[in-house]
C-alpha cells in the first residue's frame, strides 16, 4: 500500500453536506447536551469575557476541565485528551495576576489550548506520540511553537490523543487509537472514526473541550480530522512553523498547524506560531513570507473576483459528497468567484509510491535522530528498538493492528541512497512543477478547491479504516498550504471543503476560506449520538 493510500485509509474519513441534518436525521438528546457556558465561543468571545471580568483565566480553565471530565473521562468517553497539564491552574492564576495588573499579552492571553501528544512541552506532561514505548519522555524545553503560544499568554491545558506514531506504524491502523490513549471517538456519532492522526485535537476542539488546538500533518493529519469533526484546519507551507521538538515522520512534509472552530481563530493561532527557527532549516525559506497578523487578510467579500480551480479528479466517489461540494461551488459563484472547472492536477495519481518511499526513508533517519537525543533512561533510542518494544508488548501495543510500516522503514538505507534521491525528485516534480504550480499558472488561479474527503467511517477493528477519499496529498507532497472549512453534512456527519495553492499562499487561502465560512456558516456543534439514526 502506498503512503497516499495509507493516509486515505487511515486518515481521510472526512467531509460532506451543504446544509444541516434533514428532518429524518435530526439529532436526539445526548450526554453532551447539558448546558456549557463556553460552548462554541471564539477566542475573541473569551478574550472579551476576560477583559470585562465575566470570567477569570482560572475560571475558564476550571470550566474546560469539568467539560473534559464529563465528556472525555465519563459520559461519551471521547478519549480525546491523553493527559492533563498538572500545572495548568498555577499557569492560569499567573495569567490572572497579569490581567489584574493591567497587562495583556494579546488575543491569546488566558486562552486554553490542547496540543497534540507528539509536540514537546516543558510542563510535567509526557510527549509520547501515543506509544507506551515513550512513556516517561519528559521534555526539558518547549517546542518553539509551544513557547510562542505560551509567550502569547495561551494556557497549555493538556495533550490530545492521536493515531499512534502519527498513523505511520501500520497500513491497517484504526485512526484515533494509541497504545497509551486508546480509542478517540467522533463526537458526532460515537461509533464513527475521528480520522487521524490529529484525532484528539479534532474531536476535542469539536466537542468544546478547549478553545483551540494544535495538530500536526504529514499528509492529511490536520485537514482530514478537521473535516470529519466539523472544524477549520490549516496545514501551512512546510517551513512557516518550526518542527523542532515534534516527533517526526518527514523532514519534507511535516508541519504543525491550527485546528479551530472558526477561520479567525485559526488565523490568530497561525500568526502566533509562525516564525523562523535556527534549529529547523526548512524555516529559513519562510523569511520574507511570514505575516505578523494573518487576520488582516480575512475579508467577508474575499470571494469577489477570485479565480478558483476545481480539482475535479480529487472528488470522492460518494454522490452525496459531490452534491454537497457542487452546492459549495454554486455559493462561491454567487459570491462573485470565477470557477474554472475542471482544473485538474494531471499527474497526481503517479505520486503515491514515490511519496511512501520518501516517507519511509525520512522516518527512519529522522526518528532515529530524535530518539537518539532522548534523556538517559529512555526505553527506546532507535526505530529498531521501537519495533522490538512493540513485539515484546504485543498484547498492549498491537492488539488491533501490527507494525509492517515500521518494519518497511527499518529496511531502508541512508538518505544518500539513489532510491530516496530519485523518489524525492519525482515527488517534487509531479506535485510542484507539473502539479500545483503548473495548474495555478495555466489557469491564473488564486486557489484550487476540492472536497477534503468523505464522511466518517465506522470504527472497525477487523478491517481497519475505510478509504473514503481525499485531496490532501497534492499539497502535502509539495509542502504547500491547505485549508479546510466546514461545508455541511452528509447524513449527519460533517464534511469540509478544501482550498489549497502554491507555497506561501496562506493569505489568499485565508481570504477565500473566511469569505466562504461567513457566507455559509456550516458548522454545527456535535450531539454525541451513540450511532446515526439512519
Amino acid at each position: 500500500m502506498t503512503r497516499r493510500d495509507l493516509l486515505k485509509t487511515s486518515a481521510l474519513a472526512a467531509v460532506a453536506g451543504s446544509s444541516a441534518c434533514t428532518p429524518s436525521h435530526q439529532p436526539v438528546a445526548g450526554p453532551g447536551d447539558g448546558p456549557f457556558e463556553l460552548s462554541e465561543l471564539t477566542v475573541d468571545d473569551l478574550g472579551a469575557g476576560l477583559k470585562s471580568g465575566r470570567w477569570s483565566v482560572r475560571g475558564l480553565v476550571e470550566q474546560y476541565l469539568s467539560r473534559i471530565e464529563a465528556l472525555d473521562h465519563r459520559g461519551p468517553h471521547l478519549g480525546a485528551v491523553i493527559e492533563l497539564n498538572p500545572d495548568v491552574r498555577a499557569m492560569a492564576e499567573s495569567l490572572d495576576r497579569e490581567l489584574r495588573a493591567g497587562k495583556s499579552r494579546g488575543p491569546l492571553h488566558g486562552i486554553p489550548v490542547l496540543v497534540k501528544d507528539n509536540i514537546e512541552t516543558r510542563d510535567r506532561m509526557m510527549t509520547t506520540a501515543g506509544s507506551l514505548a515513550l512513556e516517561g519522555n519528559y521534555a526539558s524545553e518547549d517546542a518553539p511553537i509551544v513557547k510562542k503560544l505560551r509567550d502569547a499568554g495561551a494556557v497549555i491545558l493538556g495533550k490530545s490523543n492521536l493515531s499512534e506514531w502519527a498513523n505511520f506504524r501500520s497500513s491497517r491502523s484504526v485512526s484515533g487509537w494509541s497504545g497509551r490513549g486508546l480509542q478517540t471517538r467522533n463526537p458526532y456519532a460515537l461509533d464513527r472514526n475521528t480520522s487521524g492522526s490529529s484525532s484528539g485535537s479534532g474531536a476535542g476542539t469539536a466537542a468544546n473541550l478547549c478553545a483551540v488546538s494544535v495538530g500536526t500533518e504529514t499528509d492529511g493529519s490536520i485537514v482530514s480530522p478537521s473535516s470529519i469533526n466539523g472544524l477549520v484546519g490549516i496545514k501551512p507551507t512546510v517551513g512557516l512553523l518550526s518542527r523542532t521538538g515534534i516527533i517526526p515522520i518527514s523532514r519534507t512534509q511535516d508541519t504543525p498547524g491550527p485546528m479551530t472552530r472558526t477561520v479567525r481563530d485559526a488565523a490568530l493561532l497561525l500568526s502566533t506560531m509562525a516564525g523562523v527557527d535556527p534549529a529547523d532549516a526548512a524555516t529559513q525559506a519562510a523569511s520574507g513570507h511570514i505575516q505578523p497578523d494573518y487576520t488582516r487578510f480575512l475579508d467577508p467579500n474575499g470571494l469577489q473576483g477570485a479565480r478558483i480551480g476545481v480539482a475535479r479528479k480529487q472528488f470522492t466517489n460518494n454522490p452525496e459528497v459531490t452534491k454537497l461540494i457542487e452546492g459549495a461551488l454554486d455559493a462561491m459563484k454567487r459570491a462573485g468567484a470565477e470557477i474554472i472547472d475542471p482544473a485538474d492536477l494531471p499527474l497526481q495519481g503517479q505520486i503515491g509510491n514515490a511519496e511512501f518511499e520518501v516517507l519511509c526513508y525520512e522516518f527512519k533517519a529522522d526518528l532515529n535522530s530524535y530518539l537518539g537525543k532522548l534523556a538517559p533512561g529512555a526505553k527506546i533510542r532507535s526505530l529498531a528498538e521501537a519495533i522490538a518494544f512493540n513485539e515484546k508488548n504485543r498484547d498492549r501495543e498491537m492488539p488491533i493492528f501490527d507494525q509492517e510500516t515500521f518494519e518497511a522503514c527499518q529496511k531502508k538505507g541512508p538518505l544518500t541512497d539513489k532510491a530516496y534521491v530519485d523518489a524525492l525528485a519525482k515527488c517534487r516534480k509531479l506535485s510542484r512543477d507539473e502539479g500545483i504550480d503548473a495548474v495555478v499558472a495555466k489557469f491564473k488561479l488564486d486557489a484550487l478547491v476540492a472536497p477534503t474527503g468523505g464522511p466518517a467511517c465506522l470504527i472497525d477493528y477487523v478491517n481497519g479504516d475505510s478509504d473514503t477519499g481525499g485531496c490532501s496529498s497534492a499539497a502535502a507532497v509539495a509542502g504547500y498550504p491547505h485549508i479546510t472549512v466546514p461545508a455541511g453534512f452528509v447524513r449527519g456527519l460533517p464534511v469540509g471543503v478544501s482550498f489549497f495553492g502554491p507555497a506561501w499562499s496562506e493569505p489568499a487561502l485565508l481570504k477565500l476560506a473566511y469569505a466562504y465560512e461567513q457566507m455559509t456558516r456550516a458548522r454545527r456543534a456535535p450531539r454525541f449520538l451513540p450511532t446515526l439514526p439512519l
